[in-house]
């Protein structure tokens, strides 16, 4: 969309794909501490739970909750993007980091959705989230046992 101004974004790679959460909804980037604490009647997306300088933080596959297949990650790889919602602490697995970089959608989704819009870097498509609505799609995949 033209006249609007890029945000800086959080660049990573999840399930093949590449995708963006604006840089103030990110409060860290860390190494998963696996292996992940199981958590009961959890969907299908719910990694566990890690200890994260004793704090608990829940960890979701983002690439299985955006549906483009799940990450097959050896123990220690990967990398564990941490959102700061309403006090509570989320962390989303994915495949690799890749940097921070200005973004602004091309094309602008409905609200509602994880996908804010998609935007252009390096010659390719990137998928921008909207980090609120990742936060609730990943609240909902607890308890459901």
């Amino acid at each position: 969309m033209t006249g609007v101004d890029p945000v800086r974004h959080v660049l990573f790679r999840a399930g093949g794909e590449r995708f963006a959460l604006p840089l103030d909804s990110v409060r860290e980037v860390v190494i998963p501490q696996s292996p992940f604490a199981r958590v009961p009647r959890a969907g299908a997306a719910v990694r566990g739970a890690m200890n994260l300088r004793g704090r608990v933080v829940a960890v979701v596959d983002l690439a299985a909750l955006v549906g483009v297949g799940s990450e097959t990650l050896q123990a220690g790889r990967g990398q564990v993007v941490i959102l700061d919602r309403d006090r509570r602490s989320l962390g989303l697995l994915v495949a690799q980091v890749f940097g921070v970089g200005p973004l602004r959608p091309d094309r602008e989704e409905p609200p509602g959705s994880m996908v804010r819009g998609i935007g252009q870097i390096d010659g390719g498509a990137i998928t921008l989230l909207d980090p609120d609505a990742v936060a609730a799609h990943s609240a909902a995949q607890f308890g459901q046992g």
